[in-house]
């Protein structure tokens, strides 16, 4: 006879370190194994070849997961010049260009300068993207190539950490949606060099660092008292927008979905907190110092 486990009333964030070789679902599956949670999902999917910052929402937190997904991201990117992969990184199979001279740092850096801000991206074959209820990776493997339309994003920075040679190594500040791949393989192209992604870390979502994530080792090698400690609050993850603190009449309209005028409000989006200090949720505000409730917790 199988037991099943009862599951959990956890809710919080889970900033965690995603390992090389696993997926993001493979990760997330490991976290509902430690913690046995209601529900669970993560943010931002990173490939199996790239490690780094990978936040999970457990349980009321799912509901504000879109904040840390739409967040600029930053990564650390190894590129590796004078070839080029039919997939864009080290899993692919790859063409030597015979470059005999690299360019320097100086070439680079103005190259670099070309891809800050507005940029346009054809997205990858080899990517989760889907086409007709089918990942694009999938058409890839077997052979088969399908138009993508090109996207907009914007590259906040982009700076060289480090050139030996024929690697690369880039710290990269971007909006959500970038393709670092393709990114190195544009640069490639740009320094006439060709270039494919060797190594990939994620380090930051928003205000979120990996400083501050667990491993999954780690984790696993806790408490059971000590795994709850590592989860953070609800909130934790929300603090760039303002917090307002609603009485208990105002607190009732709002959860009835009711408009309320709040003094001071303006333009934006608030968390809010009833008079014990609890957040209860978030508000968006108008010119006139209305709040409306976009997401509410049920707790």
């Amino acid at each position: 006879m199988i037991i099943k486990k009862h599951k959990q009333e956890i809710d919080g964030l889970l900033l965690v370190d995603k390992p090389l070789g696993y997926s993001s679902n493979q990760a997330l599956s490991k976290i509902k194994w430690f913690y046995n949670p209601k529900k669970v999902g993560h943010t931002g999917t990173l490939d199996p070849l790239a490690t780094g910052l990978l936040p999970i929402c457990l349980g009321e937190a799912t509901k504000f997961s879109s904040y840390l997904f739409d967040a600029d991201k930053t990564y650390e990117a190894k590129i590796k010049l004078g070839y080029t992969s039919s997939t864009g990184d080290a899993e692919g199979t790859l063409q030597s260009w015979n470059i005999e001279n690299f360019p320097d740092k100086d070439i680079v850096e103005k190259a670099l300068r070309e891809f800050e801000g507005a940029i346009e991206q054809t997205p990858p074959m080899y990517s989760a993207l889907k086409h007709e209820g089918k990942a694009l990776y999938q058409y890839a493997r077997e052979g088969i190539e399908i138009p993508r339309k090109k996207r907009t994003v914007s590259i906040l920075s982009i700076k060289v950490i480090e050139l030996k040679n024929d690697e690369l190594h880039l710290e990269i500040n971007c909006s959500k949606g970038t393709y670092i791949r393709t990114l190195a393989e544009d640069l490639g192209k740009k320094l006439m060099v060709g270039g494919y992604l060797i190594g990939l870390r994620r380090t930051k979502i928003g205000a979120h660092s990996i400083d501050n994530a667990v491993s999954l080792e780690s984790i696993e090698e806790s408490s059971e008292d000590d795994r709850i400690k590592l989860i953070k609050p609800i909130d934790h993850f929300l603090n760039e927008f303002e917090s307002l603190t609603l009485t208990k009449d105002e607190e009732a309209s709002i959860k009835d979905g009711k408009v309320v005028y709040k003094e001071g409000a303006t333009e934006g989006i608030y968390r809010l907190y009833n008079e014990d200090t609890r957040f209860i949720g978030l508000a968006e505000g108008d010119a006139a110092g209305n709040l409306k409730v976009k997401r509410l917790m049920s707790i």
